[in-house]
Parts: C-alpha cells; sequence; structure tokens
C-alpha cells in the first residue's frame, strides 16, 4: 500500500487529522493498534431496564475557554452539559473521618458530552471512509528510504478474522504522523536507522498524561448522595480514592460516583479484587450504607494498557507537566516524521483540546 500520509494512532488526534485530511481531499491512511478507535477516550456500558449507558473511564472534562473543541462539538452535532456540582463536599482524613462542608465543587464549570466522550470519537469515525483505515494494525517497524518511509505493520491477536492474525504488510508514505505518546512511539517501534540517543530521550522525557492512572466507576439506581444534599465531591487521605465526582448523565439514571486511585501503579497490580472491595468500603464511609450495593463497578487501569503507558509512566506525576516539543521533537529524519499527540500541544498538552491542538498543527505542517 501506498499513501501521501501515514497517521499511526487513531486516538482523538489521529482521528481528528483523519478526518480534516479527507475534508481537504488529500491521500491518507490511519491505521490503529487496538481493535477501536478514541485511544485513552473510553467508555464502559451499563444496562439498566434495557437501556445502555456509557460512563467514561478515560478523561471526562473540557472547559470553556477551549475553542477546538466547542467548535467540534458544534461540527458534529452533540450536546454538552455542566459538569453537577450542587451541594457540599466531603473531605475524609487519614483516620477515616468523614467532615461535611460547604464550598465549591472542584470541577464545577466543567463541561461534559452527553453520552461521554465515546460519542465523539464515533462521530468523527463515521465521517471517514472505512477503506482510509484500520483497526488491530500495529506498526512495528519504520524504515527511512531514499524519497519515502517504509512502514511494517502485523493484525494483531484481538482481530476477528484469525486467518489474518499475525499477517504482515508494508505501507509506503510520504509523511508518517505518530499520534501517539511520544514514550509509545520510542518503547514499541523500532527505527532503521536508528532514532539518536537525543531524540529517544527525548521522547522517553515525556510524561504520558494519566497513562500512570486508574479510575474507578460505580453505578447505581438512584442518586442518593444528591437527595442527601451533597454534590458527589469528596477528596480523601484515606484511600483508596483521593478524589471522587458525580459521573451522572445529564437527565437520568442509572447514576455514579466515580474516583482516581491513589494507590501507586506498582503497587496496584493483580490486586483488582482487592482493590473494589476497598473502594466500595470508601463510598460508604463518605456516602452512607446505600453505596454498598452498586449496580455495576470498574477499575479502569491504564498503567498497564500497552497502547498507553510505558514502565516510566507508572512514577506517579506531581503536577502537571509543561507539554510541548522539544527542538530534537521537531525535524526527526527531516520533517518527515510528526509527533502528534495531546502531549505535542504547547499550549493544551494532555488536555482533550491539547490532542486537537496538536491535530491542528500537523495539518499546517502537512499542508506546507
Amino acid at each position: 500500500m501506498q499513501t501521501d500520509t501515514l497517521i499511526i494512532g487513531g486516538g482523538l488526534a489521529g482521528l481528528s487529522l483523519a478526518w480534516q485530511l479527507q475534508q481537504k481531499g488529500l491521500d491518507y491512511h490511519l491505521i490503529e493498534s487496538r481493535g477501536r478507535f478514541g485511544g485513552r477516550i473510553a467508555a464502559h456500558s451499563t444496562r439498566l431496564d434495557g437501556v445502555k449507558t456509557e460512563f467514561d473511564i478515560g478523561p471526562s472534562w473540557f472547559w470553556p475557554g477551549q475553542p477546538r473543541i466547542a467548535q467540534l462539538i458544534k461540527q458534529l452535532d452533540l450536546a454538552f452539559f455542566e459538569q453537577y456540582a450542587e451541594g457540599d463536599l466531603l473531605f475524609e482524613d487519614e483516620a477515616g473521618k468523614v467532615q461535611r462542608g460547604h464550598g465549591y465543587a472542584s470541577m464545577q464549570g466543567s463541561y461534559r458530552l452527553v453520552g461521554s466522550l465515546k460519542k465523539l470519537i464515533a462521530a468523527l469515525q463515521t465521517r471517514i471512509p472505512t477503506e482510509r483505515y484500520r483497526l488491530n494494525c500495529q506498526a512495528i517497524s519504520i524504515e527511512q528510504l531514499k524519497q519515502s518511509i517504509k512502514v511494517r505493520t502485523k493484525l494483531n491477536s484481538d482481530t476477528t478474522d484469525t486467518d489474518s492474525t499475525g499477517y504482515e504488510e508494508f505501507i509506503e508514505c510520504k509523511k508518517l504522523v505518530l499520534a501517539l505518546p511520544p514514550r509509545i512511539a520510542a518503547d514499541t517501534i523500532n527505527y532503521t536507522p536508528n532514532l539518536n540517543k537525543e531524540i529517544i530521550s527525548a521522547m522517553n522525557s515525556i510524561p504520558t498524561w494519566m497513562a500512570g492512572h486508574a479510575k474507578v466507576v460505580a453505578v447505581y439506581e438512584h442518586p442518593f448522595w444528591r437527595e442527601a444534599g451533597l454534590s458527589g465531591d469528596a477528596m480523601s487521605r484515606c484511600g483508596p480514592l483521593v478524589e471522587i465526582h458525580d459521573a451522572s448523565p445529564r437527565h437520568q439514571g442509572p447514576y455514579a460516583l466515580f474516583g482516581f486511585m491513589g494507590v501507586p501503579a506498582r503497587a496496584r497490580a493483580d490486586r483488582l479484587p482487592e482493590l473494589t472491595h476497598a473502594t466500595i468500603a470508601q463510598l460508604v464511609r463518605l456516602f452512607g450504607e446505600q453505596a454498598s450495593t452498586p449496580l455495576d463497578i470498574v477499575i479502569k487501569d491504564w498503567a498497564f494498557e500497552r497502547e498507553t503507558a510505558t514502565a516510566l509512566d507508572h512514577a506517579p506525576l506531581g503536577h502537571h507537566p509543561a507539554y510541548g516539543l522539544s527542538k530534537a521533537l521537531t525535524n526527526i529524519w527531516s520533517d518527515t516524521i510528526i509527533l502528534s499527540s495531546t502531549e505535542a500541544a504547547p499550549h493544551y498538552g494532555g488536555y482533550i483540546e491539547g490532542a486537537l491542538e496538536a491535530a491542528e498543527l500537523t495539518l499546517a505542517k502537512l499542508s506546507r
């Protein structure tokens, strides 16, 4: 196969770039190693009375003043709503003593997409012709030729076509877009000739946003915390969740609470049943006995997903990194390789807006 631009990675950055190239009538192809698009944007489904509801298990929020996501939602005819923030907050100290106080929920003023951010990914996917992309297709190696780049790919084992599993093919392109976290691009792909040490070091120095985190969603038939005058927001020094928010849909149930796990990644490995039990016990301490019987509970641990995190991402982040690309990463192979994940965005790196910013900057480069 030959194409002008090959995009590796079908998260929001890669998918939105593909749509923009499609709109301009430019030649491209998109490959994604997972069996779905979205990357770190993902949702967990719960059924109640035959109705399926999606809950974000990756990013959930975007904010006023982020123009690209606002424009995209409008273009795709999607709807959004403000994060629920009415009621009191809770604080749990080191001994597990719960304090109730008045104030503003920490995510008040942020927005969520109706139906989860999965709706955004699905809407973009429907706008890209199926012949322009391939799922379950992993890039194994990249070779620099005299006037092009050759990428070796294979079908992943979770493809439904078992006869084709492991099948390899080559794609030649003039420009290659790595719409992957830089650490994943450095860790999972072989390069010929080898990328120099400065480039590899620069890639590995960029933390993959939220890659070391685990997110927990507990689903309930009724929003009993709201009925008790609580916002669903809680902070804890006891754990295992350190931060909790209301994750319910805009108008109706099922309702949900979600939280970020405070247990370090290395200490979470192989402890899912124990952590699930501890999470429910904590929700009971905070919100009462009604929290003891969720309809559904899921822990999504991104730290152990091969397409998201490397061992470097297991160390917890104490702050939001200063993202954007260093000089070493802006002219790889005479600028024929372009990094284009949210971590490449200089202004909104790490956010949903950052993925769109990265795609916008990449489009400008490709157009030149």
